[in-house]
């Protein structure tokens, strides 16, 4: 009987032992505390705590955490030593997407996984500026484009080119049509690119040229050199005009004998033989002029640019003649005139 109640009174005692021994352990533990890494938005802090649990620690460290921050471990984690504690607060940014700006917050730094959080997908030609794949600072805008392609066919003309062969044959200023141009026609494919709903460019993918363009031909005269009476004469011009005739009669000039400036020219000469009114806008006045008949007749021959009437307009001459007999006979008809050196 005083056997066992030895064997108990050891077993109590040595109980006893072991509970002061874990007392004192935890005793110790408690206040030499556990060294704890904090990540606070990637700052790293070496501390040492003194509480139970991360939530303890936290308020009693005062670090402030703001709402939807993501913690790791959680709350209501036992610190132990060399505890890893990481705090991610969730950070301001602003999106641009079409013309809006949209604030948002998350706890994301990189641009994708930020318009993740905004709910903003993006297409296949979409792009973002900073790229998608761009870590940002707080605050930081992101600007989104939308891209969009529509394609269309549009048929355009094509220009038809203007060929000039000279003729020694004809005279100098003689143009003569040999052969109409016609535009030709083409059907391109082409790739509008509308960038935030604004076109931005345009790729041609594919042309085709339904009708090729048929050139314009002319024959321009190269000859400048014509036989008179006066042997071989330079010309600068030729061109075929509408020739009528007029004398100092009241009926050509609406002037009698006596009359102020009777029987004088527009360039202050005397009227003569030789002498053809023009419109100025055509032929200046002063120019030497040799007058070819077309019909056979005798030429005009040589003459000057010296006068002006009220009915010589445009491709227009009018020849003076000394009697109303050759006025009515020459009448009126086609006629070359020579622009002379």
């Amino acid at each position: 009987m005083d056997t066992q109640k030895t064997f108990s009174l050891n077993k109590v005692i040595v109980l006893l032992l072991l509970v002061i021994a874990m007392t004192f352990s935890l005793g110790v533990n408690f206040f030499q505390g556990n060294e704890v890494t904090l990540v606070l938005d990637g700052e790293i802090i070496e501390m040492v705590s003194y509480q139970a649990t991360v939530e303890e620690f936290l308020t009693q460290e005062g670090i402030r955490v703001k709402e939807g921050a993501s913690i790791e471990p959680g709350l209501d984690t036992i610190i132990e030593k060399n505890l890893i504690i990481t705090i991610i607060n969730p950070k301001s940014y602003t999106i641009i997407h079409r013309d809006t700006e949209l604030p948002i917050t998350s706890l994301s730094t990189r641009v994708s996984d930020i318009l993740k959080d905004g709910n903003i997908q993006l297409g296949p030609m979409d792009y973002t500026i900073p790229s998608v794949e761009t870590i940002v600072e707080p605050n930081t805008e992101i600007h989104v484009f939308r891209v969009r392609e529509l394609s269309r066919v549009e048929e355009s003309a094509i220009p038809f080119e203007k060929e000039v062969v000279n003729n020694h044959r004809l005279d100098k200023g003689v143009v003569n049509m040999l052969q109409e141009g016609k535009d030709g026609l083409r059907r391109s494919h082409i790739r509008d690119i509308y960038i935030n709903g604004v076109l931005n460019s345009s790729v041609i993918v594919s042309d085709a040229i339904l009708e090729e363009p048929i050139p314009q031909v002319t024959e321009r005269g190269t000859n400048n050199i014509i036989s008179t009476s006066r042997g071989d004469t330079r010309f600068i011009e030729a061109m075929v005009l509408e020739a009528t005739a007029y004398d100092l009669s009241f009926a050509s000039t609406g002037k009698r004998p006596g009359d102020k400036y009777w029987g004088i020219t527009a360039s202050g000469t005397r009227a003569r033989p030789g002498t053809v009114a023009v419109d100025p806008r055509v032929i200046p006045l002063g120019t030497k002029l040799y007058v070819e008949s077309l019909d056979g007749t005798k030429d005009y021959g040589f003459a000057i640019a010296e006068d002006v009437g009220g009915a010589i307009k445009g491709m227009r001459i009018d020849l003076f003649f000394n009697t109303a007999t050759e006025v009515r006979n020459f009448g009126r008809r086609n006629v070359k005139v020579y622009i002379l050196e």
